[in-house]
């Protein structure tokens, strides 16, 4: 019974942060660290339930999706960003660099994440979302001209962004959305080429976890497809509600809040322990 009380809370924890531009992964190990379970677990399920969002993602952008596979028959390399190929060019180069900068850094997050305790790891990720609060801040001011097709220098450099948000408390969303603020494309654009590029990305995690793992790490099928279908259902629910609220809130204050309370709580758990 409790593996599915943790199951049900990390779903819901996923499906809700997810769309914000503060850490998933970080806030889901938080919550599993905190119900008990080791850290070095805790990083891997919190890669694994991003399967349940990634469903919601592939659902709300189901014609972006559909448009890149239809070209993919057409796709030229003379062509690449030009017209609907550029979605496709963008997702396959820019999952390329994620997994050449973030398999070598998930393999050292895992080692070390092992090595610590609970509170020191708690208190690791609140520093982390801290610096992504202060990315997210910083690239509020930087848009200019506004772009509307990703270029080749695009997917690599928001791809490499990805791959660091291997590490947890570092925001996948907040860290691409902020590349791409960065590089002039406006709001509402750079929420869906992050959200496009999280599909291949969390199905990739997920199997890098699976295999790493051998399996699913301290955690049952049946709690599994649990955390995963409420992280779907909850995520679907929300992405849109949670979208429109990202166009008004300063989400940079949201990470330094829970930074603060991670690194505060972290301490409290290195103390006690």
């Amino acid at each position: 019974m409790r593996e599915y009380i943790v199951a049900l809370v990390a779903g819901i924890v996923q499906g809700i942060v997810e769309w914000l531009p503060v850490s998933s992964q970080g806030n889901v190990a938080l919550a599993l660290t905190a119900l008990g379970t080791s850290p070095d677990v805790a990083l891997q399920l919190a890669l694994f339930f991003q399967v349940g969002t990634t469903l919601s993602a592939a659902t709300y952008y189901r014609e972006d999706l559909a448009t890149a596979i239809e070209t993919l028959p057409e796709w030229r390399p003379d062509a690449a960003y030009t017209g609907d190929s550029a979605i496709t060019s963008y997702l396959v180069v820019a999952c390329l660099t994620t997994g050449l900068v973030g398999i070598p850094l998930y393999v050292v997050a895992v080692d070390i994440a092992g090595r610590v305790s609970g509170g020191v790891f708690i208190a690791a990720i609140g520093v982390l979302l801290v610096l992504t609060g202060l990315l997210q801040q910083a690239s509020g001011s930087e848009a200019a001209e506004l772009r509307e097709q990703p270029t080749l220098f695009d997917s690599l450099f928001v791809g490499a962004a990805q791959g660091i948000a291997i590490l947890p408390g570092i925001s996948r969303s907040g860290i691409t959305t902020s590349a791409l603020l960065f590089r002039s494309y406006e709001p509402a654009s750079a929420f869906r080429l992050s959200f496009l590029l999280s599909i291949p990305a969390s199905l990739g995690a997920a199997a890098l976890t699976v295999a790493g793992a051998g399996g699913l790490p301290g955690v049952g099928l049946g709690a599994a497809l649990t955390a995963l279908v409420v992280s779907a259902v909850v995520g679907y629910l929300t992405i849109d509600a949670l979208m429109r609220v990202v166009e008004r809130v300063p989400f940079a204050l949201v990470c330094y809040g829970l930074g603060t309370l991670a690194i505060v709580g972290g301490g409290v758990v290195a103390l006690v322990v």
